[in-house]
């Protein structure tokens, strides 16, 4: 096992730990997660199937409809949302949703999250501070 710290840019604050859930690929909430489940159901998406409940999701940005905003605080409010997420470049749908669900956010990391963590690595996140370390598994 190897740990490893990065750090970023917070956007939403707050501090969590959990397994990584990891994708090369954009997220629309707005029909690509079911709200009630916190599984993405876009069609084709790298992800399709997984859960997102209780992950550290990392992803280089949103897409879609401003109405992802609020499928991302009703998402987290059914207790289905993810613990935190890290973003290459955080978009505003995605940050107002973090913002009103209270999901801890943090972009700009260096370097490349995606390129570096794995599915079912152990991620602490300090978005206060900006910092993620990892537990490569």
């Amino acid at each position: 096992m190897s740990t490893l710290t990065f750090t970023g840019k917070r956007i939403v604050g707050g501090k969590v730990e959990g397994e990584a859930l990891v994708c090369s690929e954009p997220i629309c909430f707005l029909g690509g997660v079911d709200v009630n489940t916190g599984m993405i159901t876009e069609k084709g998406h790298q992800l399709e199937g997984k859960s997102m409940k209780d992950k550290i999701l990392v992803f280089p940005t949103g897409k879609g409809s401003t109405g992802g905003s609020y499928l991302i605080y009703e998402t987290a409010s059914n207790g289905m949302g993810p613990l935190a997420m890290l973003n290459r470049k955080v978009e505003v749908v995605t940050a107002i949703g973090c913002i009103i669900a209270e999901i801890p956010v943090i972009d700009r990391i260096e370097p490349d999250p995606i390129d570096v963590i794995k599915d079912g690595d152990y991620v602490i996140v300090d978005a206060d501070q900006g910092t993620i370390t990892v537990i490569q598994k």
